[in-house]
């Protein structure tokens, strides 16, 4: 989109960023003449009424908040097969570039810029807002040292139902085990993943890796985030117990909202030394890169089916209850509980209850085999369908074998998971089966291609009913004029005929203006002649409402909208002015100054000046002039100027 213009007012100068949902460029609005950042969804997106409506709620949300680390949405749009929102531009970098540049930062830099991060988020969920897309490449670090949250994409109300079916959306590294398992969003998991940044900041490497997205989703189900210090020895046990408190996997047991982990954090850091603050990380590195999404992009990724959480949840796990924490003081300022105030005191963590007790001893004697009637009374019977998704076709086969369940094979489009990989399972992952099956495997085919189709020819309405057929969007029309090709037929599009490109990507098409047409001059001509001749030309007249004073003759073409020279496509419009005559102006009276003065000051009057001079050697001063000074004459008719000696 380099060097288009959106809306006639967004002039696209540079790509910046892509993400899974949108490209981000750098842009100039020439109405108010200022640099943004424009970020425009994804062709194949903006066909989803869904996605639209999420990118839509995204400007409208963050335009209602007021924060200076907040990056600000000043418009949004849609043009063709483009949907856009017009941002605030911040020059400088992303935490992500920092981390790849210097791995590890010292624990000083990580909480400077973890601070204002959480009074960004701690402003939206005080708005009523949850992020829900929390990840380094959100925060930007400007040129100036300043600190905002972007991309309030996946942004969605507290008060709305955040459960969803079958996809989570979100970035695999950083979401919540309750996103994961059931689907549900609210200020906690914006804490979860700032505890996951933190992390990453303080070692240099995500706490959970994997080959593929379901492994990493495992993870963040199943074992709990590690201290920054199994990474980076030395690092201090307070920072340990930060990072702990923000992901802990029973969500009730985080700080409720990012207001409550800030005032943490600064507890946290007045209680830590300089030394501690600037303890230097043993050469620590951000880890390679791994496959399958784990790169950072936002992904539509599909939900693991959930285990239904049983009243012992909390006490099987050694948790504190929810209302044992105090509330955040919820004001519209964020403000930090002192480290010694009464509401900062976090009360210890709660031991099992009799009832968790004796759970766990059933489980242990379940795991001995005492019970083994039980068992096989509630499961035996059945087998649960296990996880492979993004796992090969071969190896998904050889896991359901091994359960003892038989395989059916279908296959579809997928722009999440790899060719030949396991894209879903029907039923869904740990759901319980009698007997051995079937088990439906739906492999990935990849991106859909879709082929664009020769367009040349086509009236602009056939072709866009042609690109929509095709499973295409019309994007930005233009004209030109062409010889050859019929006015209002496609002469080209970009990609071209053949060209093979995503379903729902944006097509655009150049248009035949037809032969150009060549203005002639008709100024001072009469309306009727005038009009005659450019109707013959092929172009369309339009006679403009008012009337003006001109050097022409009343009734005659005093302007056209049009210069001669210029070229217009056969049909368009010409506005011809006419003139009411020339307009009667007072005459100076310059008799009795030097000619070169009097000439200017008429000239200056709007009139045109003949010298009629006398003999060489006599005085060179004006002793008379055709109009007197004061009578009026027409505008820009001649006056004539005589010195002595005539």
């Amino acid at each position: 989109m380099v060097g288009q213009v959106l809306d006639g007012r967004y002039r696209v100068d540079a790509r910046i960023a892509v993400g899974g949902m949108a490209t981000v460029y750098r842009a100039v609005d020439t109405r108010l003449d200022r640099v943004l950042a424009l970020k425009v969804m994804h062709p194949a997106l903006a066909a989803d009424a869904t996605f639209v409506e999420r990118f839509i709620r995204e400007a409208k949300s963050v335009a209602r908040l007021s924060h200076p680390n907040v990056v600000g949405v000043f418009d949004q749009g849609a043009e063709g097969a483009y949907v856009y929102l017009a941002m605030e531009y911040v020059a400088g970098c992303t935490l992500r570039d920092v981390l790849r540049q210097r791995g590890a930062l010292q624990p000083r830099a990580a909480l400077d810029i973890l601070e204002p991060v959480l009074a960004a988020l701690g402003a939206a969920h005080r708005a009523g807002f949850v992020h829900r897309d929390m990840k380094p490449e959100n925060v930007l670090i400007g040129d100036d040292g300043r600190v905002k949250v972007a991309d309030f994409g996946l942004v969605r109300a507290v008060g709305d139902v955040t459960s969803t079916t079958g996809t989570v959306l979100g970035t695999v590294s950083y979401l919540a085990p309750e996103q994961i398992e059931y689907g549900t969003s609210d200020t906690r998991v914006d804490v979860y993943a700032s505890g996951v940044v933190l992390h990453e900041m303080l070692t240099g490497a995500k706490p959970h890796t994997g080959d593929t997205p379901a492994q990493i989703l495992y993870l963040h189900l199943n074992e709990d985030v590690p201290a920054p210090s199994a990474s980076v020895p030395g690092l201090a046990a307070g920072l340990d117990h930060l990072v702990a408190a923000a992901t802990a996997r029973n969500p009730d047991v985080r700080p409720h909202d990012a207001v409550a982990l800030l005032a943490l954090v600064r507890e946290t850091r007045a209680a830590l030394s300089d030394a501690q603050l600037d303890a230097v990380p043993p050469g620590a590195k951000p880890e390679p890169a791994r496959p399958a999404r784990s790169d950072g992009r936002t992904a539509v990724i599909p939900r693991i089916r959930p285990i239904e959480p049983t009243e012992d949840y909390a006490d099987a796990r050694n948790y504190a209850p929810a209302d044992s924490y105090p509330p955040a003081n919820r004001t519209s300022r964020l403000e930090t509980v002192a480290p010694d105030s009464p509401s900062a005191q976090r009360p210890p963590l709660t031991r099992r209850t009799r009832r968790g007790l004796i759970a766990t001893i059933v489980a242990v004697l379940l795991v001995l085999g005492v019970g083994t009637g039980v068992w096989y009374i509630n499961s035996g019977q059945f087998t649960r369908v296990p996880s492979v998704l993004g796992q090969s076709e071969q190896t998904a086969r050889g896991r359901l074998a091994d359960a003892g369940l038989d395989a059916r094979i279908s296959k579809d489009f997928s722009d999440t998971f790899k060719r030949g990989t396991v894209m879903g399972t029907d039923p869904e992952p740990r759901t319980r089966l009698r007997g051995n099956g079937p088990v439906t495997l739906v492999i990935s085919r990849g991106p859909e291609i879709v082929t664009v189709p020769d367009l040349a020819g086509e009236s602009l309405a056939d072709a866009r009913a042609a690109l929509k057929k095709a499973g295409l969007g019309s994007g930005i029309v233009t004209h030109a004029f062409d010889d050859d090709i019929p006015q209002g037929t496609v002469v080209s599009s970009k990609p071209g005929a053949g060209a093979e490109t995503r379903p729902d990507s944006g097509v655009a098409l150049v248009v035949s203006k037809g032969s150009p047409v060549d203005v002639p001059d008709v100024t001072g001509e009469p309306v009727d002649n005038a009009t005659s001749e450019l109707k013959d030309a092929g172009l369309k007249v339009r006679i403009a409402p008012t009337q003006v004073h001109s050097p022409e003759d009343a009734g005659e073409v005093a302007k056209q909208s049009t210069a001669e020279g210029s070229q217009l496509a056969r049909g368009d419009t010409i506005t011809l002015t006419v003139s009411k005559g020339p307009q009667l102006i007072s005459v100076p009276d310059v008799t009795g100054q030097k000619v070169a003065d009097a000439q200017s000051r008429l000239e200056g009057a709007g009139f045109t000046v003949h010298v009629s001079r006398g003999f060489p050697f006599l005085d060179d001063t004006v002793t008379d002039q055709s109009v007197k000074g004061g009578d009026k004459a027409p505008e820009g008719s001649e006056i004539t100027i005589k010195t002595k000696g005539l």
